[in-house]
Parts: C-alpha cells; structure tokens; sequence
C-alpha cells in the first residue's frame, strides 16, 4: 500500500487539468483507482456506475484528496439511459475529452452449463454497454471536439476457461475498438484498449469461496511471478489517455506480466520467485487507499 495521504502518479501534475474524463464502473476495482488517479491529475472525473452509494464515497475520497469527481448512476447497458446520462454531463461540463470504458463483470461457469440468459448479460455488459457509452461520447460530444476512449477489456488470449461468455465478448470489444479508431480518426477521436491480466482488485471479491484455491493458484501461471495492482493498470489507462499517446490508436496495452505468452496449462512459477522482486518488475504502489481482496487477505498474500 502506498504510505502517502495522496495518489502518487508517475505522471506529471496537472496533466489533464480542465479535462472532463467519464469512468463507468468507478464505484470499485481498477475504475475506482483510475478515477483517482486521473482526478490527482487534475480531470474533473464523472463516476459512473449502477450503485449511486458506491460512486458517493469514490466521489467523497477524491474530494477528500483535493480531488474533483461527480456522479453519474445509470445502466450501461439500457440505451436511453445511456444516451441521457451522456446529454446531463454534456450539459453540466460542456463537453467529455475522455471515456475509460471500464464497467464490466463475469462469473464462473463452464461453457456447458451457461444459458442463454446468464451468456447473453454477460455479452451485454461486457461489450454492448461499452459500445453504447462510446458511441454516446463520441455522438453528444467527441465528434465535435475530439477526445481520447480507452475500452477495458481482459487477458483473453490463448482462451478463457470458465469465462467463455466473457472472452468473447472481451474478443468483440478490441475488434471495436480497432474499428472506431478507424471510423472516428477524422473527429479527432483516439480508440485504444487497455488489457489487464491477472490484477489483485477487489473484483476478485466477487467470485465464490470455493473458488480461493484456483484464484490464488493463478500468480503461479505467471512469469513475473505475481499479480498485478491496480496502480499498475491506471497508469497504462492514463499514458492512453495522455497526449504522450497522441499517435496510438486502434491498440491494445496489455498489462499481465507476460502471461498470454505461456502454453495452455503450463505453470511457471520463476527461479528466482522466493527472492526480492528487483525493480522492473516491482510492484507499483501509486493508490494510497488500495485494499489486499479478501480472497488473498485469507489465503496468501497476492504478492508475497
């Protein structure tokens, strides 16, 4: 955990003052440390999400921190709702410069036992709710003024097992990420993704007990030999969002320490793993307020 009261981006202050930057699903996870971090950096942030309560005490901890936030809670996957909720922030802060389309979830099921129904909330949330916001933003707002749109998405190479309806609909969002860049190069519009691996969010918090035993066992699958955090995820979505990135479009960063690289099944736990991490691949402690999931917290360490 980082000992300071405040953020401590590697970016420098002030890089997106003035700039109104939506996070959908910042109520918890790798949204609400983004929604910090960019606020550090001085963005008026827009919290959205389902929970109204949940965005109330992100939008009090930035404020807290000396922070700009405010609410936004809708539905991303409910059309009108999304349009509307877009119209009342373009409203309130004349325009959005940049959307991290962040919202999603899943569950654990093998391909045979998903219904239809349990697949198709899944693709909904996961792909049609990130496409209605973009569009959204880019129709009220970014086709006039331009903007940057980094799309969440997961570590879905090589398959994901049990997670099927989330793969592939993980899947369709970087083929519309590619697409949209394409499309809405001309406005000034900038579409890349960011894929986080395995990250120590309290995501994991959602997944049933007896699943510990296997949420735990997954650091062994990775060559840097642990998870990853959240910091380590904001700050691929800032750099993204930053004009660092002006000619990066149509991508996808992928941060999971190397994982997708490994052979299906294998596991790779490294020589050197009961050593002190040395420094490029150290963990990253930018969040001050970042929490150990549970799952971890009752069974190991993520990274110890």
């Amino acid at each position: 955990m980082n000992d300071s009261s405040h953020y401590r981006s590697v970016f420098s202050p002030g890089l997106f003052a003035g700039q109104v930057i939506l996070v959908t699903g910042g109520g918890s996870g790798i949204g609400r440390c983004t929604a910090h971090e960019l606020a550090s950096l001085g963005a008026q942030v827009v919290l959205a999400g389902r929970n109204a309560d949940k965005l109330q005490q992100v939008q009090a901890e930035i404020a807290d921190a000396g922070g700009k936030a405010s609410i936004q809670a809708f539905d991303i996957r409910q059309e009108k709702a999304v349009r509307a909720a877009v119209a009342d922030i373009v409203a309130a802060h004349g325009r959005i410069e940049g959307l991290v389309n962040n919202a999603g979830g899943q569950y654990l099921t093998p391909l045979a036992a998903i219904s239809a129904k349990g697949w198709e909330a899944v693709i909904h949330t996961n792909l049609t709710g990130g496409f209605l916001v973009a569009r959204e933003c880019f129709v009220q707002s970014m086709q006039a003024h331009g903007g940057a749109i980094v799309n969440i998405v997961a570590d879905m190479w090589g398959s994901m097992p049990h997670m099927g309806h989330s793969g592939a609909a993980r899947a369709g969002m970087v083929s519309f990420t590619e697409t949209a860049a394409l499309e809405w190069a001309a406005s000034g519009v900038r579409v890349n993704a960011v894929a986080p691996g395995y990250i120590a969010s309290s995501g994991m918090d959602h997944y049933p007990s007896e699943a510990g035993d296997m949420l735990r066992a997954m650091r062994d699958t990775v060559p840097a030999g642990r998870f990853g955090n959240e910091a380590e995820t904001s700050a691929a979505i800032a750099f993204l969002l930053s004009p660092a990135a002006s000619f990066i479009s149509g991508s996808v960063l992928r941060v999971d320490g190397a994982r997708p690289h490994l052979r299906i099944g294998q596991r790779h736990r490294p020589a050197h793993a009961h050593l002190r991490p040395r420094a490029a691949v150290r963990p990253f402690g930018g969040f001050h307020l970042a929490e150990t999931p549970r799952v971890f917290r009752d069974g190991g360490e993520a990274n110890d």
